[in-house]
């Protein structure tokens, strides 16, 4: 299987903007924020970002969803000088359900065989 150059500049944006987050973000409502994936476009021209909070505070993703869009150009600056790309791409912010899907799931799990 080959591995597409949008899948290894994507990975490399990932890596760049958790440093970002961890290193330059004061915003408080990105605080909890871990990122985990991105999906580049094939052209790499738009990047969706997946998130999800650390501590299980699904309830607060809309607050760090704003966080996150209100850092973006901040984010998009530092990350297209520090990957050396032409364009910058656009960043898209998503919060990342399959966390919660599966701990959902765990839970029906758990309903239909009683531990012994």
């Amino acid at each position: 299987m080959e591995y597409q150059r949008s899948d290894r500049v994507g990975d490399l944006l990932l890596e760049v903007i958790s440093e970002l987050l961890r290193r330059d973000i004061r915003d408080p409502r990105v605080r909890d924020v871990a990122l985990t994936a991105v999906r580049m476009s094939k052209d790499l021209r738009h990047a969706r970002v997946f998130f999800n909070l650390l501590g299980g505070a699904a309830a607060e993703h809309d607050a760090a969803a704003v966080g996150l869009k209100s850092a973006s150009g901040f984010i998009r600056t530092k990350a297209a000088k520090q990957l050396n790309l032409r364009f910058a791409p656009e960043l898209e912010f998503t919060y990342d359900e399959s966390a919660d899907e599966a701990q959902r799931i765990d839970a029906l799990l758990k309903q239909v065989k009683p531990q012994d």
